[in-house]
Protein backbone atom coordinates (compact mmCIF):
# COMPACT_ATOMS: atom_id res chain seq x y z
CA UNK A 1 0.00 0.00 0.00
CA UNK A 2 2.59 2.47 0.55
CA UNK A 3 4.36 1.56 -2.56
CA UNK A 4 0.96 2.28 -4.36
CA UNK A 5 0.75 5.60 -2.65
CA UNK A 6 4.16 6.79 -3.38
CA UNK A 7 3.90 6.20 -6.99
CA UNK A 8 0.44 8.01 -7.22
CA UNK A 9 1.90 10.93 -5.48
CA UNK A 10 5.04 10.70 -7.99
CA UNK A 11 2.94 10.70 -11.02
CA UNK A 12 0.62 13.34 -9.54
CA UNK A 13 3.89 15.45 -9.41
CA UNK A 14 5.05 14.88 -12.85
CA UNK A 15 1.45 15.65 -14.24
CA UNK A 16 0.98 18.75 -11.93
CA UNK A 17 4.86 19.89 -13.51
CA UNK A 18 3.84 19.28 -16.98
CA UNK A 19 0.45 21.85 -16.17
CA UNK A 20 2.85 24.40 -14.42
CA UNK A 21 5.40 24.61 -16.45
CA UNK A 22 3.67 24.36 -20.39
CA UNK A 23 -0.07 24.39 -19.91
CA UNK A 24 -1.22 26.95 -17.37
CA UNK A 25 -0.73 29.73 -19.18
CA UNK A 26 -2.17 28.93 -22.30
CA UNK A 27 -6.21 29.61 -22.76
CA UNK A 28 -7.12 26.19 -23.32
CA UNK A 29 -9.13 26.51 -20.40
CA UNK A 30 -11.67 23.10 -21.11
CA UNK A 31 -8.38 21.19 -22.57
CA UNK A 32 -6.65 22.14 -19.01
CA UNK A 33 -9.68 21.18 -17.16
CA UNK A 34 -10.23 17.67 -18.64
CA UNK A 35 -6.27 17.33 -18.17
CA UNK A 36 -6.49 18.40 -14.39
CA UNK A 37 -8.98 15.69 -13.74
CA UNK A 38 -8.00 13.19 -16.10
CA UNK A 39 -4.36 13.19 -14.90
CA UNK A 40 -5.43 13.07 -11.55
CA UNK A 41 -7.34 10.29 -12.21
CA UNK A 42 -4.48 8.46 -14.45
CA UNK A 43 -2.55 9.20 -10.97
CA UNK A 44 -4.71 6.40 -8.98
CA UNK A 45 -5.26 3.61 -12.15
CA UNK A 46 -1.85 3.38 -13.43
CA UNK A 47 -0.03 2.27 -10.78
CA UNK A 48 -2.25 -0.79 -10.93
CA UNK A 49 -1.68 -1.26 -14.74
CA UNK A 50 0.42 -3.95 -16.03
CA UNK A 51 0.75 -3.86 -19.67
CA UNK A 52 2.31 -7.57 -20.82
CA UNK A 53 4.54 -6.07 -23.78
CA UNK A 54 6.56 -3.61 -20.48
CA UNK A 55 6.48 -6.90 -18.22
CA UNK A 56 10.08 -7.44 -16.84
CA UNK A 57 10.89 -8.59 -13.37
CA UNK A 58 13.89 -6.79 -11.96
CA UNK A 59 15.59 -8.97 -9.11
CA UNK A 60 15.55 -7.08 -5.72
CA UNK A 61 18.99 -7.77 -3.40
CA UNK A 62 18.79 -8.33 -0.03
CA UNK A 63 20.92 -6.11 2.33
CA UNK A 64 24.13 -9.02 3.11
CA UNK A 65 23.33 -10.64 6.66
CA UNK A 66 26.76 -11.61 8.90
CA UNK A 67 25.47 -15.25 10.13
CA UNK A 68 27.15 -17.86 9.53
CA UNK A 69 25.56 -20.84 7.06
CA UNK A 70 22.24 -18.99 6.22
CA UNK A 71 21.77 -22.34 4.11
CA UNK A 72 20.81 -24.42 6.55
CA UNK A 73 16.98 -25.12 5.51
CA UNK A 74 15.06 -26.82 8.40
CA UNK A 75 11.41 -27.90 7.74
CA UNK A 76 9.35 -24.91 6.68
CA UNK A 77 6.47 -23.14 8.23
CA UNK A 78 4.07 -22.32 5.77
CA UNK A 79 1.33 -19.88 7.96
CA UNK A 80 -2.10 -18.89 6.18
CA UNK A 81 -4.24 -15.53 5.98
CA UNK A 82 -6.99 -17.84 7.63
CA UNK A 83 -5.21 -17.57 11.06
CA UNK A 84 -5.51 -13.93 11.36
CA UNK A 85 -7.50 -12.40 14.27
CA UNK A 86 -10.35 -10.19 12.53
CA UNK A 87 -9.42 -7.09 14.72
CA UNK A 88 -5.37 -5.75 14.22
CA UNK A 89 -4.81 -2.06 13.32
CA UNK A 90 -1.34 -1.50 13.45
CA UNK A 91 -0.59 2.59 14.34
CA UNK A 92 0.06 3.78 10.72
CA UNK A 93 -3.41 2.71 10.02
CA UNK A 94 -4.51 4.28 13.14
CA UNK A 95 -2.92 7.68 12.12
CA UNK A 96 -4.49 6.95 7.97
CA UNK A 97 -8.05 6.55 9.40
CA UNK A 98 -7.96 9.15 12.21
CA UNK A 99 -6.47 11.64 10.11
CA UNK A 100 -9.94 10.83 7.31
CA UNK A 101 -12.52 11.00 10.43
CA UNK A 102 -11.14 14.87 11.24
CA UNK A 103 -10.78 15.56 7.21
CA UNK A 104 -14.52 14.25 7.29
CA UNK A 105 -15.69 16.47 10.28
CA UNK A 106 -14.24 19.45 8.82
CA UNK A 107 -16.07 18.51 5.29
CA UNK A 108 -19.49 18.06 7.78
CA UNK A 109 -18.86 21.53 8.80
CA UNK A 110 -18.20 23.16 5.93
CA UNK A 111 -21.73 21.55 4.69
CA UNK A 112 -23.66 22.73 7.62
CA UNK A 113 -22.51 26.06 7.23
CA UNK A 114 -23.29 26.15 3.97
CA UNK A 115 -26.94 24.57 4.75
CA UNK A 116 -27.15 27.58 7.36
CA UNK A 117 -26.50 29.97 5.22
CA UNK A 118 -29.38 28.91 2.88
CA UNK A 119 -31.84 28.55 5.96
CA UNK A 120 -31.47 31.84 6.91
CA UNK A 121 -31.00 33.39 3.53
CA UNK A 122 -34.12 34.57 1.43
CA UNK A 123 -34.43 32.19 -1.39
CA UNK A 124 -36.10 33.17 -4.78
CA UNK A 125 -36.70 30.79 -7.33
CA UNK A 126 -35.92 31.03 -11.22
CA UNK A 127 -35.95 28.64 -13.90
CA UNK A 128 -32.64 27.42 -14.26
CA UNK A 129 -31.11 28.35 -10.53
CA UNK A 130 -32.58 29.32 -6.75
CA UNK A 131 -30.59 32.59 -6.18
CA UNK A 132 -30.14 32.71 -1.54
CA UNK A 133 -30.09 36.15 -0.51
CA UNK A 134 -27.49 36.75 2.28
CA UNK A 135 -28.47 39.67 4.46
CA UNK A 136 -25.56 42.49 5.28
CA UNK A 137 -23.07 40.43 3.10
CA UNK A 138 -20.85 41.05 0.39
CA UNK A 139 -20.59 37.61 -0.67
CA UNK A 140 -21.38 36.21 -4.06
CA UNK A 141 -20.39 32.42 -4.76
CA UNK A 142 -22.61 28.84 -6.36
CA UNK A 143 -23.14 25.65 -4.94
CA UNK A 144 -24.65 23.24 -7.63
CA UNK A 145 -27.65 25.65 -8.91
CA UNK A 146 -28.07 27.89 -5.91
CA UNK A 147 -26.80 31.03 -6.50
CA UNK A 148 -26.07 32.58 -2.80
CA UNK A 149 -25.14 36.72 -3.01
CA UNK A 150 -24.95 38.93 -0.55
CA UNK A 151 -27.45 42.26 -0.35
CA UNK A 152 -24.70 44.54 -0.80
CA UNK A 153 -23.65 43.25 -3.99
CA UNK A 154 -27.53 43.25 -5.44
CA UNK A 155 -27.10 47.40 -5.24
CA UNK A 156 -23.93 47.38 -8.16
CA UNK A 157 -24.47 45.59 -11.55
CA UNK A 158 -24.99 41.75 -10.52
CA UNK A 159 -26.37 40.79 -13.51
CA UNK A 160 -22.96 40.44 -14.63
CA UNK A 161 -21.76 38.14 -11.33
CA UNK A 162 -25.29 36.24 -11.70
CA UNK A 163 -24.23 35.43 -15.42
CA UNK A 164 -20.77 34.38 -13.93
CA UNK A 165 -22.35 32.03 -11.60
CA UNK A 166 -24.43 30.30 -14.28
CA UNK A 167 -21.66 29.40 -16.01
CA UNK A 168 -20.43 27.34 -13.12
CA UNK A 169 -23.35 25.79 -12.55
CA UNK A 170 -24.23 25.23 -16.34
CA UNK A 171 -20.93 23.07 -16.73
CA UNK A 172 -20.97 21.42 -13.30
CA UNK A 173 -18.45 23.04 -11.44
CA UNK A 174 -18.92 22.10 -8.40
CA UNK A 175 -18.95 18.56 -8.95
CA UNK A 176 -14.83 18.77 -9.99
CA UNK A 177 -14.32 20.45 -6.49
CA UNK A 178 -16.19 17.69 -4.94
CA UNK A 179 -14.17 15.07 -6.24
CA UNK A 180 -11.03 16.47 -4.92
CA UNK A 181 -12.68 17.40 -1.38
CA UNK A 182 -13.52 13.57 -1.55
CA UNK A 183 -9.72 12.83 -2.23
CA UNK A 184 -8.95 15.50 0.25
CA UNK A 185 -10.97 13.23 2.76
CA UNK A 186 -9.32 9.95 1.95
CA UNK A 187 -5.90 11.11 0.74
CA UNK A 188 -5.26 14.03 3.57
CA UNK A 189 -1.89 13.51 4.03
CA UNK A 190 -1.34 14.19 -0.03
CA UNK A 191 -0.19 18.12 -0.54
CA UNK A 192 -0.78 17.55 -3.95
CA UNK A 193 -4.85 17.25 -3.85
CA UNK A 194 -4.98 20.46 -2.19
CA UNK A 195 -3.04 21.85 -5.37
CA UNK A 196 -4.82 19.94 -7.59
CA UNK A 197 -8.22 21.14 -6.22
CA UNK A 198 -6.51 24.36 -6.57
CA UNK A 199 -5.51 24.53 -10.08
CA UNK A 200 -9.45 23.38 -10.87
CA UNK A 201 -10.76 26.38 -9.32
CA UNK A 202 -8.58 28.75 -10.96
CA UNK A 203 -9.73 26.69 -14.65
CA UNK A 204 -13.37 27.30 -13.64
CA UNK A 205 -12.78 31.16 -12.62
CA UNK A 206 -11.07 31.81 -16.18
CA UNK A 207 -13.69 30.07 -17.89
CA UNK A 208 -16.16 31.86 -16.72
CA UNK A 209 -14.50 34.96 -17.06
CA UNK A 210 -14.23 34.03 -20.50
CA UNK A 211 -17.99 33.13 -20.78
CA UNK A 212 -19.24 36.58 -19.38
CA UNK A 213 -16.27 38.80 -21.06
CA UNK A 214 -17.72 38.08 -24.47
CA UNK A 215 -21.14 39.60 -24.07
CA UNK A 216 -20.15 42.12 -21.76
CA UNK A 217 -17.66 45.07 -22.38
CA UNK A 218 -14.14 43.16 -20.98
CA UNK A 219 -13.62 46.77 -19.49
CA UNK A 220 -16.24 46.88 -17.23
CA UNK A 221 -15.80 43.51 -16.16
CA UNK A 222 -12.78 44.51 -14.98
CA UNK A 223 -13.52 46.91 -12.49
CA UNK A 224 -16.40 45.19 -11.34
CA UNK A 225 -13.36 42.55 -10.61
CA UNK A 226 -10.80 44.85 -8.82
CA UNK A 227 -13.37 45.82 -5.87
CA UNK A 228 -12.60 44.26 -2.66
CA UNK A 229 -15.31 41.88 -1.14
CA UNK A 230 -15.56 39.38 1.78
CA UNK A 231 -15.81 36.01 0.70
CA UNK A 232 -16.62 32.27 1.96
CA UNK A 233 -13.63 30.01 3.09
CA UNK A 234 -15.10 26.96 1.76
CA UNK A 235 -12.91 25.02 -0.82
CA UNK A 236 -15.60 23.19 -2.91
CA UNK A 237 -17.86 26.56 -3.87
CA UNK A 238 -17.28 28.48 -6.72
CA UNK A 239 -17.35 31.80 -5.05
CA UNK A 240 -17.15 35.36 -7.63
CA UNK A 241 -14.56 37.43 -5.34
CA UNK A 242 -11.63 35.35 -4.03
CA UNK A 243 -8.95 37.98 -3.55
CA UNK A 244 -6.07 36.09 -4.13
CA UNK A 245 -7.54 35.38 -7.31
CA UNK A 246 -8.68 38.78 -8.91
CA UNK A 247 -5.25 39.60 -10.63
CA UNK A 248 -4.81 36.27 -12.07
CA UNK A 249 -7.91 36.38 -13.74
CA UNK A 250 -7.39 40.26 -14.89
CA UNK A 251 -4.50 39.23 -16.41
CA UNK A 252 -6.41 35.89 -18.19
CA UNK A 253 -9.07 38.35 -19.50
CA UNK A 254 -5.76 41.14 -21.14
CA UNK A 255 -4.07 37.62 -22.60
CA UNK A 256 -4.47 36.81 -26.17
CA UNK A 257 -6.33 33.83 -27.14
CA UNK A 258 -3.21 30.75 -27.60
CA UNK A 259 -2.81 29.61 -31.21
CA UNK A 260 -4.19 26.41 -31.88
CA UNK A 261 -0.67 24.70 -32.29
CA UNK A 262 0.25 25.67 -28.75
CA UNK A 263 -2.30 22.62 -28.22
CA UNK A 264 -0.04 20.38 -29.47
CA UNK A 265 2.01 21.06 -25.87
CA UNK A 266 -0.83 18.26 -24.66
CA UNK A 267 1.13 15.50 -26.93
CA UNK A 268 3.49 15.44 -24.12
CA UNK A 269 1.16 13.60 -21.78
CA UNK A 270 1.56 10.22 -24.21
CA UNK A 271 5.52 10.01 -23.66
CA UNK A 272 4.71 10.23 -20.22
CA UNK A 273 1.99 8.06 -19.64
CA UNK A 274 4.12 5.04 -21.55
CA UNK A 275 6.90 5.81 -19.16
CA UNK A 276 4.52 5.56 -15.93
CA UNK A 277 3.27 2.18 -17.59
CA UNK A 278 6.61 0.85 -18.26
CA UNK A 279 7.51 1.55 -14.85
CA UNK A 280 4.11 0.18 -12.93
CA UNK A 281 4.48 -2.74 -15.48
CA UNK A 282 7.93 -3.98 -14.22
CA UNK A 283 7.78 -6.03 -11.38
CA UNK A 284 9.83 -6.29 -8.76
CA UNK A 285 10.82 -10.08 -7.12
CA UNK A 286 12.97 -11.13 -4.08
CA UNK A 287 16.33 -12.83 -4.90
CA UNK A 288 14.94 -15.94 -4.66
CA UNK A 289 11.95 -16.00 -6.77
CA UNK A 290 14.59 -14.80 -9.14
CA UNK A 291 16.59 -17.50 -9.21
CA UNK A 292 13.94 -19.79 -9.63
CA UNK A 293 12.46 -18.11 -12.14
CA UNK A 294 16.20 -18.78 -14.23
CA UNK A 295 15.78 -22.08 -13.00
CA UNK A 296 12.82 -22.85 -14.51
CA UNK A 297 13.55 -21.20 -17.51
CA UNK A 298 16.94 -24.00 -17.48
CA UNK A 299 14.32 -26.57 -16.41
CA UNK A 300 12.52 -26.14 -19.55
CA UNK A 301 15.47 -26.91 -21.85
CA UNK A 302 15.71 -30.07 -19.84
CA UNK A 303 19.03 -29.65 -19.07
CA UNK A 304 18.86 -28.93 -15.35
CA UNK A 305 16.28 -28.45 -12.65
CA UNK A 306 16.05 -26.42 -9.62
CA UNK A 307 16.86 -28.16 -6.32
CA UNK A 308 13.67 -27.84 -4.46
CA UNK A 309 12.32 -29.30 -7.88
CA UNK A 310 13.54 -32.59 -8.73
CA UNK A 311 11.69 -35.65 -7.49
CA UNK A 312 15.02 -37.05 -6.20
CA UNK A 313 17.84 -34.88 -5.06
CA UNK A 314 21.64 -36.07 -5.13
CA UNK A 315 22.41 -38.88 -2.28
CA UNK A 316 25.32 -37.20 -0.47
CA UNK A 317 27.74 -40.06 1.05
CA UNK A 318 25.89 -41.05 4.41
CA UNK A 319 22.39 -40.25 3.30
CA UNK A 320 21.95 -43.71 1.43
CA UNK A 321 19.28 -44.96 3.88
CA UNK A 322 18.04 -41.85 5.49
CA UNK A 323 14.38 -40.88 4.63
CA UNK A 324 14.28 -37.62 4.31
CA UNK A 325 17.60 -36.89 1.99
CA UNK A 326 17.06 -33.54 1.36
CA UNK A 327 17.47 -32.43 4.84
CA UNK A 328 20.26 -34.76 5.22
CA UNK A 329 21.78 -33.69 1.86
CA UNK A 330 21.45 -30.07 3.66
CA UNK A 331 23.00 -31.25 6.80
CA UNK A 332 25.89 -33.30 5.67
CA UNK A 333 26.84 -29.94 3.09
CA UNK A 334 27.19 -27.88 6.12
CA UNK A 335 29.27 -30.27 7.90
CA UNK A 336 31.28 -30.77 5.21
CA UNK A 337 32.03 -26.76 5.05
CA UNK A 338 32.58 -26.66 8.58
CA UNK A 339 34.80 -29.67 8.90
CA UNK A 340 37.23 -28.18 6.03
CA UNK A 341 36.66 -24.80 6.63
CA UNK A 342 40.07 -22.55 6.94
CA UNK A 343 40.37 -18.62 7.34
CA UNK A 344 43.01 -18.13 4.70
CA UNK A 345 46.12 -16.11 7.09
CA UNK A 346 46.86 -13.32 4.60
CA UNK A 347 42.54 -12.45 4.80
CA UNK A 348 42.98 -12.93 8.18
CA UNK A 349 45.49 -10.74 8.96
CA UNK A 350 43.95 -8.00 6.39
CA UNK A 351 40.92 -7.60 8.06
CA UNK A 352 39.00 -9.22 5.52
CA UNK A 353 35.76 -10.54 5.84
CA UNK A 354 32.02 -10.80 4.02
CA UNK A 355 30.11 -13.20 2.12
CA UNK A 356 30.81 -15.49 -0.55
CA UNK A 357 28.11 -16.38 -2.78
CA UNK A 358 29.06 -20.07 -4.34
CA UNK A 359 26.68 -21.96 -6.85
CA UNK A 360 28.14 -25.19 -8.89
CA UNK A 361 26.14 -28.18 -10.19
CA UNK A 362 26.15 -31.89 -9.21
CA UNK A 363 26.35 -33.41 -12.89
CA UNK A 364 24.07 -36.40 -14.30
CA UNK A 365 27.34 -38.33 -12.80
CA UNK A 366 27.31 -36.73 -9.19
CA UNK A 367 30.42 -34.56 -9.84
CA UNK A 368 30.64 -31.29 -9.02
CA UNK A 369 30.51 -29.03 -11.50
CA UNK A 370 30.45 -25.70 -13.00
CA UNK A 371 31.67 -23.76 -10.12
CA UNK A 372 30.37 -20.04 -10.04
CA UNK A 373 31.37 -17.71 -6.53
CA UNK A 374 30.41 -14.12 -6.06
CA UNK A 375 32.24 -12.67 -3.24
CA UNK A 376 34.61 -9.54 -1.68
CA UNK A 377 37.71 -10.89 -1.71
CA UNK A 378 39.69 -13.84 -4.41
CA UNK A 379 41.57 -14.83 -0.91
CA UNK A 380 37.74 -15.78 0.60
CA UNK A 381 36.58 -16.93 -3.03
CA UNK A 382 39.95 -19.04 -3.10
CA UNK A 383 38.87 -20.92 0.08
CA UNK A 384 35.39 -21.52 -1.00
CA UNK A 385 36.48 -22.93 -4.20
CA UNK A 386 38.99 -25.22 -1.99
CA UNK A 387 36.18 -26.61 0.30
CA UNK A 388 33.40 -27.47 -2.48
CA UNK A 389 35.96 -28.87 -4.93
CA UNK A 390 36.58 -31.59 -2.12
CA UNK A 391 32.90 -32.22 -1.96
CA UNK A 392 33.06 -36.09 -2.35
CA UNK A 393 30.82 -37.79 -5.54
CA UNK A 394 27.68 -38.25 -4.59
CA UNK A 395 24.63 -40.20 -6.35
CA UNK A 396 22.87 -38.62 -9.08
CA UNK A 397 20.02 -36.98 -8.89
CA UNK A 398 16.98 -38.19 -10.48
CA UNK A 399 13.94 -36.85 -12.21
CA UNK A 400 10.84 -38.51 -13.85
CA UNK A 401 13.15 -41.78 -14.04
CA UNK A 402 16.36 -39.97 -15.58
CA UNK A 403 19.37 -38.90 -13.92
CA UNK A 404 19.79 -35.39 -14.19
CA UNK A 405 22.04 -32.17 -13.40
CA UNK A 406 21.29 -30.33 -10.10
CA UNK A 407 22.24 -26.76 -9.48
CA UNK A 408 22.59 -26.01 -6.49
CA UNK A 409 23.77 -22.46 -4.24
CA UNK A 410 25.00 -22.07 -1.09
CA UNK A 411 26.45 -19.11 0.87
CA UNK A 412 29.33 -18.85 2.83
CA UNK A 413 30.14 -15.84 5.53
CA UNK A 414 33.46 -15.07 6.93
CA UNK A 415 33.27 -13.10 10.01
CA UNK A 416 36.66 -12.45 12.21
CA UNK A 417 34.99 -12.77 15.59
CA UNK A 418 33.94 -16.46 14.80
CA UNK A 419 37.48 -17.33 15.38
CA UNK A 420 40.27 -16.98 18.07
CA UNK A 421 42.88 -14.36 17.64
CA UNK A 422 45.07 -16.72 18.90
CA UNK A 423 44.57 -18.89 15.65
CA UNK A 424 43.42 -18.83 12.27
CA UNK A 425 42.20 -22.51 11.34
CA UNK A 426 38.66 -23.39 11.67
CA UNK A 427 38.89 -26.50 12.65
CA UNK A 428 39.63 -26.89 16.18
CA UNK A 429 36.20 -26.97 17.42
CA UNK A 430 37.33 -25.27 20.84
CA UNK A 431 38.13 -22.36 19.07
CA UNK A 432 34.37 -21.42 17.69
CA UNK A 433 32.18 -19.83 19.61
CA UNK A 434 29.64 -20.97 17.88
CA UNK A 435 28.73 -24.16 16.48
CA UNK A 436 26.05 -24.90 14.03
CA UNK A 437 22.47 -26.45 15.12
CA UNK A 438 23.33 -28.84 11.82
CA UNK A 439 26.52 -29.96 13.50
CA UNK A 440 26.65 -29.88 17.47
CA UNK A 441 26.77 -32.76 19.53
CA UNK A 442 24.00 -32.07 21.83
CA UNK A 443 20.96 -29.72 20.26
CA UNK A 444 19.35 -26.87 22.41
CA UNK A 445 16.48 -28.63 24.48
CA UNK A 446 13.11 -26.92 23.91
CA UNK A 447 11.27 -27.16 26.82
CA UNK A 448 9.25 -30.27 27.06
CA UNK A 449 11.68 -32.14 24.92
CA UNK A 450 13.76 -33.54 27.98
CA UNK A 451 12.45 -37.15 27.81
CA UNK A 452 12.68 -37.06 24.18
CA UNK A 453 14.97 -39.80 22.16
CA UNK A 454 15.35 -37.59 19.13
CA UNK A 455 15.65 -34.62 20.77
CA UNK A 456 16.38 -32.66 17.40
CA UNK A 457 13.87 -33.30 15.29
CA UNK A 458 11.41 -32.57 18.82
CA UNK A 459 12.70 -29.67 18.75
CA UNK A 460 12.35 -28.54 14.76
CA UNK A 461 8.38 -29.79 15.85
CA UNK A 462 8.31 -27.29 18.87
CA UNK A 463 9.57 -24.06 17.02
CA UNK A 464 7.18 -24.88 13.89
CA UNK A 465 4.22 -25.51 17.11
CA UNK A 466 5.35 -22.41 18.33
CA UNK A 467 5.14 -20.63 15.31
CA UNK A 468 1.75 -21.81 14.37
CA UNK A 469 0.00 -21.04 17.60
CA UNK A 470 1.71 -17.16 17.98
CA UNK A 471 1.04 -16.00 14.14
CA UNK A 472 -0.51 -13.61 13.38
CA UNK A 473 -0.70 -12.01 9.94
CA UNK A 474 -0.12 -8.65 9.85
CA UNK A 475 -3.14 -6.64 8.42
CA UNK A 476 -1.37 -4.25 6.76
CA UNK A 477 0.34 -6.79 4.87
CA UNK A 478 -3.17 -8.24 3.65
CA UNK A 479 -4.06 -5.19 2.23
CA UNK A 480 -1.13 -4.72 0.17
CA UNK A 481 -1.31 -8.07 -0.83
CA UNK A 482 2.26 -8.86 0.07
CA UNK A 483 3.26 -12.57 0.70
CA UNK A 484 6.13 -14.66 0.42
CA UNK A 485 9.08 -16.48 2.49
CA UNK A 486 10.98 -14.58 5.48
CA UNK A 487 14.19 -17.21 6.36
CA UNK A 488 15.06 -15.87 9.87
CA UNK A 489 18.14 -16.89 11.97
CA UNK A 490 18.44 -16.42 15.96
CA UNK A 491 21.22 -17.32 18.24
CA UNK A 492 20.28 -19.70 21.18
CA UNK A 493 23.08 -18.64 23.65
CA UNK A 494 25.40 -20.66 26.04
CA UNK A 495 22.36 -19.68 28.63
CA UNK A 496 19.66 -21.07 26.35
CA UNK A 497 18.68 -17.29 26.03
CA UNK A 498 17.65 -16.30 22.00
CA UNK A 499 19.50 -13.46 21.26
CA UNK A 500 20.77 -11.97 17.61
CA UNK A 501 17.87 -12.53 15.81
CA UNK A 502 18.38 -11.37 12.48
CA UNK A 503 15.65 -11.42 9.44
CA UNK A 504 15.36 -10.94 5.41
CA UNK A 505 12.17 -11.53 3.73
CA UNK A 506 10.03 -9.64 1.06
CA UNK A 507 8.75 -6.93 2.80
CA UNK A 508 9.15 -5.36 6.75
CA UNK A 509 5.82 -6.15 7.75
CA UNK A 510 5.94 -10.04 7.56
CA UNK A 511 9.82 -9.90 8.97
CA UNK A 512 8.63 -7.82 12.12
CA UNK A 513 5.92 -10.38 12.28
CA UNK A 514 8.37 -12.93 12.74
CA UNK A 515 10.77 -11.19 15.17
CA UNK A 516 8.03 -10.90 17.00
CA UNK A 517 7.11 -14.60 17.27
CA UNK A 518 10.89 -15.72 17.77
CA UNK A 519 10.92 -12.95 21.05
CA UNK A 520 8.57 -14.96 21.93
CA UNK A 521 10.28 -18.46 22.52
CA UNK A 522 10.84 -19.74 25.86
CA UNK A 523 14.78 -20.00 27.33
CA UNK A 524 16.09 -23.60 26.61
CA UNK A 525 18.56 -25.57 27.76
CA UNK A 526 21.69 -24.57 25.83
CA UNK A 527 23.51 -26.75 23.40
CA UNK A 528 26.31 -28.29 23.65
CA UNK A 529 29.51 -29.59 21.95
CA UNK A 530 32.25 -32.18 23.35
CA UNK A 531 31.05 -31.56 26.66
CA UNK A 532 31.11 -27.72 26.89
CA UNK A 533 27.84 -25.19 26.68
CA UNK A 534 28.05 -23.45 22.98
CA UNK A 535 26.46 -20.96 20.89
CA UNK A 536 23.67 -22.63 18.60
CA UNK A 537 22.67 -20.55 15.65
CA UNK A 538 18.99 -21.81 14.05
CA UNK A 539 17.44 -20.66 11.02
CA UNK A 540 13.79 -21.78 10.08
CA UNK A 541 11.99 -19.94 6.83
CA UNK A 542 8.29 -18.97 7.60
CA UNK A 543 5.75 -18.53 4.76
CA UNK A 544 3.32 -16.01 4.60
CA UNK A 545 0.31 -16.91 2.12
CA UNK A 546 -2.71 -15.82 1.40
CA UNK A 547 -5.61 -17.94 0.63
Amino acid sequence: MIQYILECIAFQLLFLGIYDFFLKRETFFQWSRVYLLGTFVLSLILPWVKIEAFKQKVPQTFAAYPEYLWGLQNAEVVVNSKDVTLWNVTWQEGVLYGGMIVALLFFSLKIRQLYLLKKRGEQVQFPNFTQVIITNSSNAFSFFKSIFIGDKVLKMKHDTIIAHELVHIKQGHTWDLLFFELMRIIAWFNPLVYVYQNRISELHEFIADAHVAKEDKSEQYQQLLSQVFQTEHISFINQFFTKSLIKKRIVMLQKSKSKKVWQLKYLLLIPMVLGMLLYSSCEVVSKNEYSESINETSLKSGTEIYFSNVEHVPVFPGCENVTDKKACFNEMMQQHISKNFSYPEQAFEAGIEGRVNVMFTIDEYGNVDNLKMRGPDPLLEGEVERIIKRLPKMQPAKHQGKEVGIPYSIPIVFKLDYLNSSKVSNNDSENKSEVPFAVVDEVPIFPGCEDAADKRACFNDKIQLHIGKNFNYPKAAQDANIEGRVSTMFMITTEGVIENIKMRGPDKLLEDEVERIIKRLPNMIPGKNEGKPVNVPYSIPVTFKLQ
